[in-house]
């Protein structure tokens, strides 16, 4: 696959290795506002070339050579603002500005391919990607709660002392402090959780806690959350390549879906060489069907406030 990355930060950056360790691509574009930087990157990765299964191209993106890219992974941020507001939605002050300053750019050089957002606030960014993009419905869609969701399965299998692997829990919603978890559809291998953990009210709410404040705990050390994040894309870029009808957490358009229009959040979808090619609506329970809608309305609210606040068409 030819793969371009807008963003080479600590995630961006993670992603092309974890693509390169991978096997996952044959060419990779780096795009970023920091030309030394891709410099460096790209270096350090050539040098590691030998170890990888087999030869990828590296060098920096031009707007010409996008028409032809496979797939794009809009990793943009600035982390400072993140550890200035403990917050995602508060990155919107940068990111919003800096995507908007090249996703039209995207357009016009004529890209047709999967277009996967890291960027946060992951659920809006990803909207707004999709409005500007105009492709097809399911080619432009979020990382979202793909990453929490594994946060979830991990707290879970501490716990309990399964198999990580064997465990399939959800969590919804946006990639943020509203998300929630879907404990009543939770499983392994096919045997409802409940069946085999016996977790209180209180146990579960901790287990949620978890899951949402992970980030926080690798973020608070290194200020900023690399390892995870960069895998959470690769395996999107692997169903994607395969086309493996995966099912993932992913932040997707919901249409109806759950009750909910006009609004990117994290789902269970099916992905494949089309990207997004079903989204699954999981049989909530009522208290998690209402946490849910209050869940995709706080989104949408963020959004408005943010676009009204400073005058955004």
């Amino acid at each position: 696959m030819k793969i371009a990355i807008f963003g080479t930060g600590h995630v961006g950056a993670h992603v092309a290795h974890a693509l390169c360790l991978q096997g996952l691509a044959k060419e990779i574009l780096f795009f970023d506002t920091k030309s030394e930087k891709v410099i460096s990157e790209i270096n350090d990765l050539n040098d590691a070339q030998i170890f990888f299964p087999h030869k990828v191209v590296l060098k920096q993106g031009e707007y010409s050579d996008i028409a032809d890219t496979d797939l794009i992974i809009n990793s943009v941020g600035k982390i400072d603002i993140l550890v200035e507001t403990g917050d995602r939605v508060g990155e919107m002050k940068f990111t919003v500005d800096a995507v908007l300053s090249y996703i039209d750019k995207i357009r016009e050089a004529g890209f047709k391919g999967i277009f996967v957002n890291i960027t946060n606030p992951c659920d809006i960014i990803t909207k707004i990607c999709a409005e500007h993009l105009a492709l097809p419905e399911g080619r432009v869609f979020g990382t979202g709660t793909g990453l929490d969701s594994a946060r979830l399965i991990a707290s879970i299998s501490k716990r309990t002392g399964l198999d990580p692997k064997s465990i399939s829990a959800f969590m919804l919603g946006e990639h943020g402090n509203k998300q929630i978890a879907a404990f009543s559809s939770a499983s392994v291998n096919g045997v409802p959780l409940n069946e085999l953990a016996h977790f209180s009210k209180e146990e579960l709410s901790q287990i949620e806690h978890e899951a949402i404040r992970g980030g926080w705990v690798t973020f608070n050390g290194k200020h900023c959350t690399e390892y995870a994040i960069a895998l959470t894309a690769t395996r999107i870029v692997s169903a994607v390549k395969y086309d493996e009808k995966k099912l993932v957490p992913a932040s997707a358009h919901l249409n109806g879906e759950y009750g909910e229009k006009n609004v990117f959040v994290g789902v269970p979808v099916v992905i494949g060489k089309n990207g997004i090619e079903k989204i699954i609506e999981l049989n909530l329970n009522e208290e998690e069907k209402v946490r849910f809608a209050q869940c995709c309305e706080g989104v949408r609210n963020n959004e408005k406030d943010f676009f009204q606040k400073n005058k955004i068409q």
